[in-house]
């Protein structure tokens, strides 16, 4: 015998349909763009979480990597995409170090 809450939950839309029907299905071209810039604030949110606990400014930071305020500012608000060379050169600047695990 089903309970009522089996069956609200059998009623409920999972994220990956809600993801499938905003942004097409996995491997679709809409899909692919949305999870790029889904990873890019991923990793600009690291490098902003970061400057703050180190208590830098975005002006500081800029000076550090060679680049203006508003640029790292866009960065953060993930406006503007980020290069891997950019994120490398903001990491080293911030200290932190990361390895790249290829599957």
């Amino acid at each position: 015998m089903i309970t009522l809450d089996e069956k609200k939950l059998a009623g409920l839309t999972t994220s990956s349909d809600r993801l499938d029907e905003k942004y097409g299905k996995v491997g679709s071209q809409s899909r692919e763009e949305f999870e790029a810039k889904a990873e890019t604030w991923y990793y600009a949110e690291i490098l902003r979480n970061e400057r703050k606990r180190q208590k830098l400014t975005q002006q500081e930071l800029g000076d550090r990597v060679g680049k203006k305020r508003e640029y790292i500012s866009s960065l953060e608000q993930g406006k503007t995409d980020m290069q891997l060379s950019t994120f490398v050169l903001i990491a080293n600047a911030l200290g932190l170090s990361f390895s790249l695990v290829a599957n």
